[in-house]
């Protein structure tokens, strides 16, 4: 079975391997074991269970809390030849019959259904009438009150598993649980004896950053002018931080949309999917803006604010860098920002059990934010993974400012901490630490105390985030619960007998990430192969990723198959895209042959070129497909109308024609490139060269199009010349 897993892997999804932990978690499914798998956010947690149906006689149930994630994932799955369907409140009445009536005729491999739609009856129905091998919970924390996004509706599902009369294979999936979290998903969902994978929290591709101590009005606006060309999304605490933040950004002109609770349901869906299709580079949001965003390109993500728990930041942070490019996480902090989540969990609509949770949850995030630690080791560490190494790339790991000695402000905090003896929070401890003539510091005698007014030159405000600090460093503890308390750790016993020294770094920059374009990204051939695919994805109205992540494109543009098995060996391109585009794509490479460096020179060079027909064929069939589209042109018909014709990109279509050219086939250029504008084309080209079209078309009147530049590199032989 784990042979055929491998085959459905190269064959559906068109890669060669699996990503570590996944076949593992894959093969216990397969051998019929309950599972629960954490793996980190992009790491690839569809496919452990997509797979298995997939091999699996009947049709999978997919349990998923978002709308908009069940559609991008049935529709990527209908994209590749797997039928699916999923069933939720956006549909309408007889749609959503005539899927439930078709899902019952099992001609789905999964059905997708939201926990809130799936009542006793409807489980019912779907166990009597439909053979299901398995139910997968996705987004499984949602099950745990010690969760982070907690969904009632989650807790009836095992009572409705145990019910069903033939009870399935059960397996349920999660990015951000902790060792407590983990236990609770099994209770809760009634898992059978689960194999329980942790294939890992860190993501190697991501560049963490907590940045504070300056203006981040005026970081934001450097760090997205240095990356106009990349998509981002910058998340706030409140809707009217949304506000200001998008508002700020448009004012500076810098393209930005919006997205919280507050809008209507059209105006967030409108801005959604704007984001997705690419036309919007740069989303404000709220968490509203939540777990169904699967957009892959998304290269930073920037938290305004910090936020309530490690869980939400990692979840929300890990929605860059899903294609595996590097990507950057910004936490912008300042300390006024606890006391804005302090705030949103007191107004919460938990009770006092639930809050006193999230309140332990914010306190490990107030850590996070101070902490000088590996950013990534301390997130890992959090989740439960012990001994993973530095990750060398992290603000803390990269920052080489001086250390400062701050041994004996330590050594005044702790001991003043220690003279309190765990009765009282930090906000008492900096009045003390202060001098203050606060009402209860003096009823308590606190005034009496040797540590009084040590700190009296200080604002309170300083001395409250110097004992963060301490705690995030873990020389002090806070205890749980509405009202924390504060004591020592056994760390603190060397600083205060002054055996062990406490060194404190202060940053306020974050370093220039490498996930900026590059090589084969910045090339003619990558740029084309992204303009053919927004074309593509415009004609069948979805977005531009789901043709092809831009790895895939990147690959193609670096190794340049030439044939439609070469073009399956490119990671990310399975049977069925290739059969649907592999005609266009190989068009668009061999149109920009000889063009460019690149790996797969050698094998280009060794591939004959196609050569005109020393007469006419006798039929279609044996006529290159590029001079096809050549005799059509030359007949009158325009560029469009040839593409509408043959089912292709107009993008091919012009690439078929450009090929002709090099070829020594005759055109007539007029109907390519505009007359009155072909001299200044060509000035433009011998001050900037042929080779990036990008500077070539900025350069240009806005109405000269990439074909009238290609038309001219071609004509006036600039390639032959270089």
């Amino acid at each position: 079975m784990l042979q055929q897993a491998r085959s459905e892997l190269k064959k559906v999804y068109g890669y060669d391997t699996f990503r570590p932990g996944q076949e593992d978690i894959i093969e216990g499914i397969l051998e019929g074991r309950d599972t629960l798998a954490i793996l980190p956010t992009g790491g690839g947690k569809s496919i452990c269970y997509q797979i298995p149906s997939l091999l699996m006689p009947g049709t999978s149930i997919v349990i998923s809390p978002l709308i908009s994630l069940m559609k991008d994932q049935v529709d990527a799955l209908n994209r590749l030849g797997v039928p699916a369907a999923f069933l939720n409140s956006s549909l309408g009445a007889e749609e959503y019959r005539t899927i439930l009536r078709n899902a019952l005729r099992g001609e789905y491999k999964m059905l997708y259904v939201a926990p809130e739609r799936l009542d006793a009856p409807m489980f019912t129905t779907l166990s009597e009438q439909l053979h299901i091998p398995m139910i997968a919970i996705d987004e499984a924390h949602c099950v745990s009150q010690w969760g982070h996004d907690f969904r009632p509706s989650y807790r009836q599902l095992a009572g409705w598993i145990g019910k069903m009369p033939n009870r399935p294979l059960v397996s349920a999936f999660t990015a951000t649980a902790t060792q407590e979290v983990a236990a609770d998903i099994t209770a809760m969902l009634g898992l059978r004896e689960p194999n329980v994978f942790v294939t890992g929290f860190a993501r190697p591709n991501l560049s963490l950053s907590v940045v504070s101590g300056g203006d981040k009005k005026n970081f934001l606006q450097q760090f997205l002018r240095e990356r106009e060309d990349q998509s981002g999304i910058i998340y706030t605490a409140t809707r009217k931080e949304a506000e200001q933040v998008q508002e700020l950004l448009v004012r500076k002109g810098i393209a930005a949309g919006k997205y919280h609770g507050g809008l209507s349901d059209t105006e967030r869906a409108e801005t959604q999917e704007r984001f997705r299709f690419d036309e919007l580079r740069i989303m404000v949001a709220t968490n509203a803006f939540g777990m169904g965003i699967d957009k892959p390109n998304v290269r930073y993500v920037i938290h305004w604010q910090m936020p309530g728990d490690i869980e939400s930041y990692y979840q929300e942070a890990g929605r860059a860098g899903r294609d595996g490019e590097e990507s950057e996480c910004v936490l912008l902090f300042e300390p006024q920002d606890v006391q804005v989540q302090r705030f949103l969990i007191e107004q919460g609509m938990g009770d006092e059990y639930r809050k006193s949770v999230q309140l332990s949850k914010l306190h490990n995030m107030m850590n996070y934010s101070r902490t000088q630690r590996c950013l990534q080791q301390y997130i890992v560490d959090y989740f439960g993974e012990k001994g993973v190494e530095p990750c060398g790339k992290c603000s803390n790991c990269l920052d080489k400012s001086e250390l400062v000695d701050r041994t004996a402000e330590a050594q005044k905090a702790l001991s003043c901490v220690g003279r309190m003896k765990g009765r009282f929070g930090v906000t008492m401890a900096a009045k003390v630490l202060k001098g203050s003539r606060d009402k209860r510091l003096l009823e308590f005698g606190l005034d009496r105390l040797t540590t009084y007014g040590l700190f009296s030159n200080w604002p309170e405000k300083e001395i409250a985030d110097w004992l963060y600090w301490l705690v995030a460093e873990g020389y002090l503890r806070m205890s749980e619960g509405q009202y924390p308390t504060v004591s020592l750790t056994a760390s603190a016993l060397p600083i205060l007998e002054g055996k062990e020294t406490v060194m404190q770094r202060l940053r306020t920059s974050v370093r220039r990430s490498a996930s900026g374009d590059g090589g084969a990204a910045s090339s003619p051939l990558f740029d084309a192969l992204k303009q053919w695919r927004k074309e593509a994805a415009a004609r069948e109205n979805v977005p531009p990723f789901m043709l092809f992540f831009d790895a895939t494109l990147k690959e193609l543009a670096d190794v340049r198959p030439v044939t439609e098995e070469q073009l399956m060996q490119t990671k990310g391109i399975g049977a069925a895209k290739a059969s649907k585009y592999g005609e266009e794509v190989l068009a668009i490479i061999q149109a920009h042959a000889g063009s460019e460096g690149g790996t797969a020179t050698a094998s280009i060079s060794a591939a004959p070129r196609r050569q005109p027909a020393a007469r006419p064929p006798a039929s279609w069939e044996e006529t290159p497909s590029h001079v096809q589209t050549l005799e059509r042109f030359n007949a009158g018909l325009e560029t469009a109308a040839i593409a509408e014709e043959r089912g292709l990109s107009r993008v091919t279509i012009e690439g078929h024609l450009i090929r002709c050219a090099e070829e020594g086939h005759e055109l007539d250029w007029s109907r390519i490139i505009p007359e009155q504008y072909e001299d200044r084309i060509v000035q433009v080209i011998g001050e900037l060269g042929w080779d990036k079209l990008r500077p070539l078309k900025d350069a240009l009147p806005e109405e000269v199009d990439y074909f009238a530049i290609h038309g001219v590199i071609a004509k006036h032989g600039f390639k032959t010349k270089s």
